[in-house]
Parts: C-alpha cells; sequence; structure tokens
C-alpha cells in the first residue's frame, strides 16, 4: 500500500491542501441535509446483525458494482447468507479500482473499525468480517452511536406525506440523542397519476394521515397542506422532488378539476394533461414552501427503472437507473421562470445528473438570484453517477466559474447505508486539494482566514444558514 493511500494525507496533495483539510475542514460537524436513511432504524436503535446487513444490504451503488462483476443476484440481493454475500463483495472490491466506491470503501473501514493498512479482498475479507461484526454487536455500534461517531449535527431524511412521522418523533423526544433528525417532504407519489390505481391506494393512506377525505381537487390540496404543516412542525424544511423533465406545461385551473376527476374516476389522464397537473402540482408546493421558507431541492433528468424485469422483480432503488440526456436548458429555465412569476419561487437546489450540463445550470441559477438569500439558487452538490473525485471537481469548478462557490451548500451522502458518512470526508479532501493547488500556484492569495474560513462555510455554515435548521449539540 502506497505510503498516502486511505492515510491522512489522502487526496491532499501539498502542505496547502493539507493545511486546509486538518485546520478548517477536517474537524466541522455534518450537515447532511438530504438522504435516504431509515429513520425507523434510528428510532428503534437496535444492533446491526452483521456489517452485511450495515453495509450491504439497501446499497445500490456496491450492487450495481457486484453485477458488473458477474456477481449472482443471489449473492446480491437473495437469499445467500451474510457471510457468502460480504465474500462476494469482497471479491469484487479489488475490481473496483478507480472507482469511488474503492476510496469510500477503505475510508468507511478506517473511520468506523479502525481498520487502517489493510486493503479488502477475499484474502483479508474474513477478518475484516469478524472484527466489524464483534464491533458492530456493542452499545458503541448502533445506528445512533454512528450518527454521533461520524459528528452528524444534522440529517434529513426523505419521507412520503403520508407518513406518520412516528419515528422522528421519538427521536425528538430523546434527550441524550445528540443529531437533529428532521424528515424532508418528497411528495412525488401525488404526481404519479399514470398508474390510477396505485395512485388511489396512496390518496387512501394519505385521507386517513390527513383526517381529509378527499373528494375532489381542493380536498387534495386541503389534505397536502394539513401534511407540509405537520411536516414543518417536525421541524422539516425541505421539500425534495424527483423530475425527469421539469419543464412546465400551461394550464388553467378549471383544467385541472377534470384531469383529477378522471382520476379518481380510475382512468389514467393522456401524456399532456398529466403533464398540466404535474406542473399545477409543483406550483402549489412551490407556494407551500414559500410561505413556510422551506427550500426545494430538485433532482432532475435520471432515467429510472431501465431494466423492466429487474424492476417487477426487486422494485425500485435497486440500482437500475441511469443519466437522462434531454436537454433542460429551455425546460429548466421556463420552470423556474413559470414559479417566479407567479411569485412562488423558493429557495431551490439543482441537482443535476449530466456532467456535461454543469456550465448550463449554473448559468441558468444565476438569472434568479436575488436578495436577502445569497445563493438563493443551489448548484446542488455531484450527484449520484458524478460524485467520484473528478465529477466534484467538475461541479465545483463550474460553481466557481458561473457562480460563488463560497455559498455553496456543501455534500450530502444520497445514500441509504448508515456507513457511508466518509462521502463528506471524501469531498472535503477534494475541496481542500483544489483550494490547495490555486494557493500553492498563487491563482488565489495565501490567506488561511479568507480560505480556511470559506472551507469551514462550505462545509457546514452555509447549509446551516440556507436551510434554517438548527444543529444538535
Amino acid at each position: 500500500m502506497s505510503e498516502t493511500f486511505s492515510s491522512e494525507f489522502f487526496l491532499l496533495d501539498g502542505h496547502h491542501a493539507r493545511r486546509l483539510y486538518h485546520e478548517y475542514a477536517g474537524s466541522m460537524p455534518l450537515y447532511d441535509y438530504h438522504s435516504h436513511l431509515p429513520v425507523e432504524l434510528l428510532a428503534e436503535n437496535r444492533p446491526f446483525t452483521s456489517i452485511t446487513e450495515a453495509w450491504l444490504a439497501s446499497d445500490h451503488y456496491k450492487w450495481r458494482a457486484m453485477r458488473w462483476n458477474g456477481v449472482d443476484e443471489r449473492l446480491i440481493t437473495g437469499e445467500g447468507s451474510d457471510w457468502d454475500k460480504f465474500r462476494a463483495w469482497a471479491e469484487t472490491v479489488p475490481r473496483t479500482l478507480r472507482n469511488p466506491l474503492y476510496h469510500w470503501i477503505h475510508l468507511e473501514l478506517q473511520d468506523f473499525f479502525g481498520i487502517h493498512g489493510t486493503l479488502l479482498n477475499s484474502h483479508t475479507a474474513r477478518a475484516v468480517y469478524e472484527r466489524c461484526n464483534r464491533l458492530l454487536a456493542g452499545e458503541n455500534f448502533r445506528p445512533r452511536a454512528l450518527l454521533e461517531r461520524m459528528k452528524v449535527r444534522v440529517l434529513c431524511t426523505t419521507n412520503d406525506p403520508a407518513e406518520s412521522l412516528e419515528h422522528h418523533r421519538k427521536l425528538r423526544q430523546d434527550p441524550t440523542f445528540q443529531s437533529s433528525v428532521v424528515p424532508s417532504f418528497r411528495p412525488d407519489r401525488a404526481l404519479a397519476v399514470h398508474d390510477p390505481a396505485a395512485f388511489m391506494r396512496w390518496i387512501s393512506t394519505l385521507e386517513n394521515r390527513s383526517g381529509v377525505a378527499v373528494r375532489d381537487f381542493d380536498s387534495f390540496l386541503t389534505a397536502l397542506q394539513k401534511r407540509h404543516e405537520l411536516f414543518h412542525e417536525a421541524g422539516c424544511r425541505i421539500s425534495d422532488h424527483a423530475l425527469e423533465d421539469p419543464g412546465p406545461e400551461s394550464y388553467e385551473e378549471t383544467e385541472i378539476e377534470g384531469i383529477f376527476s378522471t382520476i379518481l374516476s380510475g382512468a389514467a389522464p393522456d401524456p399532456s394533461s398529466a403533464r398540466k397537473f404535474r406542473t399545477c402540482m409543483l406550483t402549489h408546493f412551490a407556494r407551500m414552501n414559500s410561505r413556510r421558507g422551506w427550500a426545494m431541492l430538485l433532482h432532475l433528468g435520471a432515467l429510472r427503472n431501465l431494466n423492466t424485469r429487474r424492476f417487477q422483480e426487486l422494485g425500485p432503488d435497486s440500482g437500475y437507473d441511469a443519466m437522462g440526456d434531454r436537454p433542460p436548458a429551455r425546460r429548466l429555465a421556463a420552470f423556474l421562470d413559470h414559479l417566479k412569476g407567479r411569485e412562488v419561487l423558493p429557495k431551490t437546489v439543482l441537482f443535476n445528473i449530466d456532467p456535461r450540463q454543469n456550465n448550463l445550470f449554473v448559468s441558468i441559477a444565476g438569472c434568479f438570484q436575488e436578495g436577502p438569500v445569497p445563493g438563493r439558487i443551489q448548484f446542488g452538490p455531484a450527484w449520484w453517477f458524478n460524485d467520484s473525485r473528478e465529477g466534484m471537481i467538475d461541479q465545483l469548478n463550474a460553481l466557481s466559474s458561473g457562480g460563488l462557490l463560497s455559498r455553496f451548500v456543501g455534500m450530502v451522502t444520497d445514500s441509504r447505508s448508515f456507513l457511508s458518512f466518509p462521502r463528506h470526508d471524501y469531498f472535503r479532501r477534494v475541496l481542500c486539494s483544489l483550494l490547495g493547488q490555486d494557493m500553492a500556484s498563487g491563482i488565489i492569495p495565501e490567506d488561511w482566514e479568507l480560505v480556511g474560513g470559506m472551507v469551514e462555510d462550505i462545509c457546514f455554515r452555509n447549509a446551516e444558514r440556507y436551510f434554517g435548521i438548527p444543529a444538535a449539540g
């Protein structure tokens, strides 16, 4: 193993990068404003049965790598034993060289389990498996302790409006828990009218949670508004939306009543009507957010569930999504303009999945900035297929060139794994390396207060100011 791989100098090239990281970035707490962690595991706080459950059971990044490596699905999402699945993963790990997974894996083993200087492979698998399992059986490795170990001060989970939020209430009532865990409002199912039967099943749950009988479009909005208010009381300050195409479709309010009546009758709307309904709903959500000072996260451009056979067997979020290539410029600009024209454009974070469009997203965001909020329209972090070292550098360079990097709200895990928090550390090392190289070459001044302060802002303080969710501890 090289001297710097997975060491304190990992990814930090030169004195300036190392000082920025070790004196400014490395000690900052985490503000993870977008994750998919199952909050019920935090509420129950039961120990993980094994490293396989903690590390592999819900991580489709790892599943995709294992499929690339020819591993049978039985050892990925199937009925294989925990040890057999872990061994298949350990045999895959050496094949992930130059994939960011290889870096994340060893940072996670180091930061959580104190495994330094050992590369995971078929020869080391058994020893790593047994060490991790011994530690995970202890009180200090239960889910809540893992968050505290990583200094996670704010964690925003992803929650459907019809969820009960009982687990969030349980966490808030525990004075010993040192992380602020709040829901994010993810109403994607309110737009999923292409499947009327599934939509009506969801409506039934929404009625039960909200106490509102949904008989028409007005009562549908009332039910969602009541849930939005309840989420706000639970500490939520973010709505979260996954959109392949954000483009607006012109509509009249009277049309929406008719479209919703069609849906309630059990019939799917035609494509044009579905787009009108989507635009109307997103406008209402933006209005709710604006009234309460929330931010809106827009995850744009993903093509989802491309492998129909596997989707039918395993469901969504199983590793069968991809980048989309739909030209976004006019459609995204028109959508933001649509909201601005109605004075309902909230603070907005744009997540781009196609790195070729980074500069495009930044330039569009610049057209809708206004005070008093700095960076009101954010260009979000390198997301999903882009959260590699190169993808992070591309995102940081685009934002630096066309916007204000100093106002960036920083990294997220976007993960279902409790062991994924070292992705923040990975990002911080990339950030410090980039800025350190600039300082060393004279591109930016060797002003430690200026540059170090910007690093601390990006790592934590900007997000705390922007989202307005108080940090615990």
